[in-house]
C-alpha cells in the first residue's frame, strides 16, 4: 500500500512540475495587453520557428537611429491556418506592424498584425470561424 501511495504522489508531483512549466513557458505577462505600438519599418528577419515565429524590423527612432524591434508570434502551424507562410515578409520590405509592447521598455512585443506596402493584412491569429 504504502508503495503503491508512493508511486500516485510522484506521478502527481511530475505531472504537477510539467504542467506549471508548461503554462510559464507561454505566459504573456511580460506584454502591457492595455497598449499597443504601431511601427512602420524595414523587416530584417521572419523567423518562421517552434513554439513562437519571431519578425524583427529596423524602425527608425526619434533621434534618426535605426532601432530593431522584435515581435513574437504563434508557431507555424497556427500562422500558416492565418495564411502567413515562412516568406510572407521578406527582409528589406517595408511594414506597419501593430503589437503590443513590453512592459520593461524593450524594443519587443506580441504581434497583432502586418500590414504591408500593397495594403495587404495580417494577423497571427486566424478570424473566428461562423458555424453554418
Amino acid at each position: 500500500m504504502r508503495k503503491t501511495l508512493a508511486v500516485i504522489l510522484i506521478a502527481a508531483g511530475a505531472v504537477a512540475g510539467v504542467g506549471t512549466s508548461a503554462f510559464a513557458h507561454h505566459s504573456t505577462a511580460m506584454f502591457d495587453r492595455d497598449k499597443r505600438v504601431t511601427l512602420q519599418g524595414t523587416v530584417k528577419e521572419f523567423e518562421y520557428t517552434n513554439p513562437h515565429s519571431w519578425l524583427k524590423i529596423v524602425v527608425p527612432g526619434p533621434d534618426g537611429k535605426m532601432n530593431e524591434w522584435g515581435f513574437e508570434a504563434e508557431g507555424p502551424s497556427t500562422l500558416l491556418r492565418a495564411g502567413i507562410k515562412a516568406k510572407s515578409f521578406m527582409p528589406g520590405e517595408a511594414v506597419t506592424v501593430i503589437g503590443n509592447p513590453m512592459k520593461d521598455g524593450r524594443f519587443a512585443g506580441a504581434l497583432i498584425s502586418v500590414t504591408k506596402k500593397d495594403g495587404t493584412v495580417f494577423s497571427p491569429r486566424p478570424p473566428p470561424t461562423t458555424a453554418q
